[in-house]
């Protein structure tokens, strides 16, 4: 065997890590889905002008979803798989506090905390899809959206019938005084 077939050899076999047109199809549907539900939930971010919008949540999806694809790949047992979303969910939520800030003199106004939750929820939907729970990540998905787009709506629809409080946040914002 001469070296250049030994090279073309080394390079087919750290390739073959998919074993099937099946297992390779299961893969892609699993990160596209990640991918698309991340964006979902980014847009209606970006449209809302956050920091954290449709680039951030992707990648937060899809990399979520690749931490357990990859474990489940290698035929990790299901107690090591519990460590591995208990560091994911560790490591997402130190992202997450990065998008929280406080701001004022006495640091009163805090703001990002409905971002940092969406970024810590898109991580959540894209465990879900990389662990091939598709009904169960588009659901939570369509849940978030709706928390995201909607509940703000129905918060102003029942300030305005209610009439005006003395509180100086509402329940739709991410911004919060103390």
């Amino acid at each position: 065997m001469s070296w250049r077939d030994e090279v073309l050899d080394t390079i087919a076999s750290e390739f073959s890590d998919v074993g099937d047109v099946a297992q390779l199809t299961r893969i892609v549907l699993r990160l596209t889905l990640a991918g698309a539900l991340g964006f979902v939930l980014g847009f209606e971010r970006e449209q809302q002008g956050k920091a954290a919008g449709v680039r951030t949540h992707m990648l937060v999806a899809i990399g979520s979803a690749m931490f357990v694809l990859i474990p489940q790949q290698t035929g990790i047992v299901p107690a090591d798989m519990s460590r591995v979303i208990q560091g994911l969910v560790a490591g997402v939520g130190f992202l997450c506090a990065g998008t929280i800030l406080k701001q004022g003199k006495d640091e009163s106004h805090v703001q990002g905390l409905t971002t940092a939750a969406g970024l810590w929820m898109t991580a959540a939907i894209g465990m879900a899809c990389g662990l091939g729970r598709e009904v169960t990540a588009v659901t939570s998905a369509l849940l978030a959206l709706a928390v995201l787009a909607l509940v703000p709506r129905l918060v102003s629809l029942i300030e305005r019938v209610a009439g005006p409080k003395k509180s100086s946040g509402s329940a739709g914002d991410d911004t919060r005084q103390r």
